[in-house]
């Protein structure tokens, strides 16, 4: 991204670049002094991925209750690096004459790590928390995403200075019982706390990055840390001659709501340099590939959870005073054309939307647990603050319109789900008196556990008409201007046309869908799926990759991002109500069978159950201690020993905070006005509100070289383990012949192969789908009847008992005659002579020439007479097994090579006047053609 200004003391105008910057520190080794004489420290020295830059932090481990940490402003390369390590190791050596002990061995390496999570204390010392094993599960562009596999929580303070209190272990306990290694992602390189949109959009204030030609280029910005950096440090090479130039490096202030580590960071985060910190997000992250005829699109989904009100399903309902919700879940789908892997020249579309709890103050009994306990609204909230806090957030964040999509029950025979309907509408009916009337907040019912119910009504056909109706108001992101096919086919997609400050036009998504039920998982996650499929569609077609903005169930696709759906519902049904989803999306499509899709309900439903009676509030004192809701302190009562954590959640309600109310009527901000419909967070996204750090760097810095991160051509890498690769090998198709290889078109629920044999196999057709730690296979997606159902699984069973050597190759591997229509055979008498032939003038060619005077014995002279002489007729001036040298190339076809090249790192330009009103006229040709052909 850039941005042109032009100054008034230059002639040309200064073209001010900006690159997000990639955390320079990676890997990690923690050491650990250990001497008699000198007091104990930990050392953790960071490097990038070339270990060709090193940075250290010194930890002191003195200190019993406190945390010391000094960072060395040094960089270290690594000579450097390994003489300051062995002066620490030598320092510590037990000198002559002091009493050896087992701990007296200078510097020993205690960990290797690829990040530090933070820093926790209890009621003792602190704890230093490490990644120590990381596997990568996406790449967005050239910035890639990882998972925590495994962390290392290690005691800071020695053992000598150690001051034990009894309760210190069992909160070690109950904090480590929230697993790190389950579905918490980082990036060292991309904000995955923002959407895509929020990263893609520059600050509004680029022009202040800019300094005057009088003050170029010593003039420098202040950072977020109020930390300055000379721009002259970081000018290298080429950079100097192009001083119109301004290369800046951007780093996002990170929304902190999605931030699971912040709490853990607040010793740390700004008392270092930004490289060390790394922000953990918690929920899923999956990606799988569309290979449409070489052309790959990846298609990523991430659901980042809020770590405010978070918690349990019976222990987290409604909101809170601040209007933070429980559940609360923001989904983002990526589509990318890979064809251009560059961030900036690539294309992306993306699409946002939300799911969390209804925001009212109501609760659910679960003093006897029923499976249905009772709802309650336990606040009355006249002027509805909570709500106005909640819905003025998703303003500022989204934009407008915001639509809730309401799934719960209308009509009941005994009131439950009810309560909650008429809470939201009444809700949302008061906000909307006092918001201008183009923005005001929409609301869309649907009882969807009734329609599920009917027999003559489609839970699906009428999800994807709110979907359609949905999307045509909010649009998506795309970030480059509408396809010409697009506009000459009359299509006209929501969304507001704007700029990303290099010139180039996009389409930003305006508004969100936020969707509930009433534990936000089961038929949310359906009415999300539907959502997503619905544009998903549409960003196929914004591509150019499919004819019409419409896809059927029955493709490869569809049944992809299904499944990305339903390991994100998984993993989310775990996290908060203690198993996976009760009623996936084949049930509400009616589509798997009766028998099965019920007894997986069943089991589903007595986990959940088991679940929320024994296990809850066990997992609701571990997310409490791990997100600083709750902070030991001596004197103050133990986290298991208080009567309810209401009050932890609810600090108001004690008087502990105030509560800042707004007006009555003016529930949002008047700020908000002034970015409508477009989000304010995006709008007002400025350097000098610190909402970012930018620092003047080079156009060779490696910090914003997002090529070499991602491609490391220093290290030495394996071809198969590549990402990409990976996904494209689990794209593959299934063994089964098809006349149809686009993952667009409509296949049967199950494909039916029949061998030479007779038995018949049940495939079913695969897309690349990385699953989650937690989720499990689903159940295929059929057509079929139960009874048609039911004859097919008993064939299949009969058929295979009914020999016992029923496996065969040819049933997996079809021959070549059938897939190409050529048998592999013995070559003919005639061939094998032709080739005998061929070989023996290779042979002859290669006996060495005869010298002058040299005398041969008969057998030699023999041999000489079969030498066979070769004529070279080759149309380079010299042709060797050793050198060539080429033809000389033409000045057209250097030029037609340059533009080549320059196509690829740029990617496709705007075509021309003429080149534009050629294709018009093939385009009225082809429609008048069309018309005669009709007629």
């Amino acid at each position: 991204m850039y941005k042109e200004r032009a100054s008034s003391t230059m002639a040309a105008p200064v073209a001010v670049k900006i690159y997000p910057i990639i955390n320079t520190i990676q890997k990690m080794v923690l050491y650990e002094t250990r001497a008699v004489s000198v007091p104990s420290r930990f050392y953790v020295v960071g490097s990038n991925n070339t270990e060709t830059q090193f940075h250290v932090l010194k930890i002191d481990r003195t200190e019993p209750r406190g945390l010391h940490i000094t960072e060395d402003k040094a960089v270290y390369n690594k000579d450097e690096i390994g003489d300051l390590l062995l002066m620490i190791d030598v320092g510590n050596q037990t000198k002559p004459g002091q009493k050896q002990t087992a701990a007296s061995s200078g510097l020993c390496v205690a960990c290797c790590a690829f990040g530090i999570v933070g820093f926790v204390k209890f009621l003792e010392g602190y704890y230093i928390i490490l990644i120590t094993k990381r596997r990568k599960v996406g790449i967005i562009g050239h910035h890639t995403v990882y998972k925590i596999e495994d962390t290392s929580m290690i005691y800071i303070p020695n053992e000598s200075v150690r001051q034990t209190d009894p309760e210190e272990s069992r909160y070690s306990k109950t904090f480590q019982t929230v697993d790190l290694s389950s579905n918490f992602y980082f990036s060292y390189s991309y904000d995955l706390t923002h959407s895509l949109q929020y990263n893609c959009t520059p600050p509004r204030d680029t022009d202040r990055l800019a300094p005057q030609a009088s003050s170029l280029p010593a003039d420098a910005i202040h950072l977020a840390q109020g930390e300055l950096e000379e721009a002259t440090n970081f000018i290298e090479g080429n950079d100097k001659a192009e001083a119109t130039d301004l290369v800046y490096g951007v780093k996002n202030s990170p929304s902190y709501k999605y931030v699971w580590n912040s709490f853990l960071l607040e010793e740390f985060e700004h008392k270092v340099h930004y490289d060390w910190v790394l922000h953990l997000i918690h929920g899923f992250v999956g990606q799988s590939m569309v290979n449409v005829f070489g052309r790959h699109l990846y298609l990523t989904l991430i659901a980042r959870r809020s770590n405010r009100f978070a918690g349990t399903r019976f222990l987290k309902r409604g909101t809170n005073g601040s209007g933070e919700v429980a559940n609360d879940v923001e989904t983002e789908q990526i589509l990318h054309d890979a064809s251009v892997q560059s961030f900036h020249d690539g294309h992306f579309t993306s699409y946002t939307q939300l799911r969390g709890s209804i925001p009212a103050f109501w609760s659910q009994d679960i003093t006897n647990m029923v499976p249905k306990p009772p709802i309650t609204l336990d606040l009355v909230d006249p002027y509805l603050s909570s709500a106005g806090k909640h819905f003025n957030s998703l303003l500022k964040r989204y934009g407008s319109p915001v639509i809730v999509f309401n799934l719960v029950k209308k009509k009941e025979k005994r009131r439950h789900e009810s309560i909650l309907q008429q809470e939201i509408v009444s809700t949302l009916s008061y906000l909307n008196q006092f918001l201008p009337s183009q923005h005001s907040l929409q609301y869309v019912g649907f009882d969807m556990a009734r329609v599920s119910k009917s027999k003559n009504i489609d839970v699906m056909t009428r999800l994807a008409e709110i979907a359609e109706m949905c999307l045509q108001k909010t649009g998506f992101f795309q970030n480059r201007q509408r396809l010409y096919i697009n506009e000459l086919s009359n299509y006209r997609s929501a969304g507001v046309s704007s700029t990303l400050g290099d010139g180039k036009s996009c389409v930003k998504q305006t508004g969100v869908v936020r969707t509930n039920c009433v534990d936000c998982l089961d038929r949310t996650n359906t009415a999300q799926f539907v959502l997503g499929k619905y544009a998903l569609a549409h960003q196929l077609y914004a591509m150019g990759v499919i004819e019409t903005p419409k896809l059927q169930f029955e493709t490869d696709v569809v049944r992809m991002l299904e499944w990305l759906y339903e390991d994100q519902g998984d993993t989310l049904a775990l996290q908060y109500g203690g198993s996976q989803l009760v009623r996936r999306i084949q049930t509400y499509r009616k589509a798997s069978p009766w028998i099965t899709s019920q007894s997986r309900d069943i089991m589903q439903t007595l986990s959940r159950y088991y679940s929320n009676t024994f296990s809850d509030a066990d997992k609701q004192s571990a997310i409490n201690l791990f997100l600083g809701v709750y902070r030991p302190e001596k004197g103050k009562p133990n986290l298991w020993d208080l009567p309810t954590e209401y009050y932890l959640h609810h600090p108001e309600a004690m008087g502990i905070t105030q509560c800042h109310r707004r007006s009555y009527s003016d529930w949002w901000d008047v700020r908000l006005l002034k970015s409508l419909p477009l989000p304010y967070d995006e709008e007002f996204k400025e350097v000098a509100e610190k909402k970012l750090r930018a620092i003047r760097v080079g156009k060779a810095d490696r910090r914003i070289d997002s090529y070499l991160e991602y491609y490391q051509p220093h290290q030495l890498t394996v071809f198969d383990e590549l990402w990409s690769l990976t996904l494209a090998r689990e794209s593959v198709p299934s063994t089964a012949v098809r006349e149809n290889y686009s993952p667009f078109a409509q296949r049967d629920s199950r494909l039916r192969d029949t061998s030479s044999s007779g038995k018949v196999t049940v495939v079913t057709s695969s897309t690349a789908s990385n699953s989650s730690d937690t989720a499990t296979s689903s159940d295929e997606t059929s057509t079929c009847s139960d009874e048609e159902e039911q004859d097919w699984l008993n064939l299949t069973i009969q058929q295979d008992c009914a020999s016992s050597n029923y496996f065969s190759f040819k049933d997996h591997f079809t021959s070549m005659k059938s897939r190409y229509g050529v048998e592999i055979k013995n070559p003919e008498k005639v061939d094998i002579s032709l080739y005998k032939r061929y070989v023996g003038i290779g042979d002859n060619a290669c006996q060495p020439a005869v010298k002058e005077g040299e005398q041969l014995s008969q057998e030699s002279r023999n041999a000489q007479s079969k030498v066979t002489t070769l004529i070279r007729k080759s149309a380079f001036s010299l042709d060797s097994s050793r050198h060539v040298t080429p033809p000389t190339v033409n000045r057209q076809a250097r030029d037609i090579y340059r533009i080549y090249v320059a196509r690829g790192k740029t990617g496709a330009q705007v075509p021309s006047r003429g080149t534009t009103a050629l294709y018009e006229q093939y385009c009225r040709s082809y429609r008048g053609a069309t018309v005669m052909k009709d007629r």
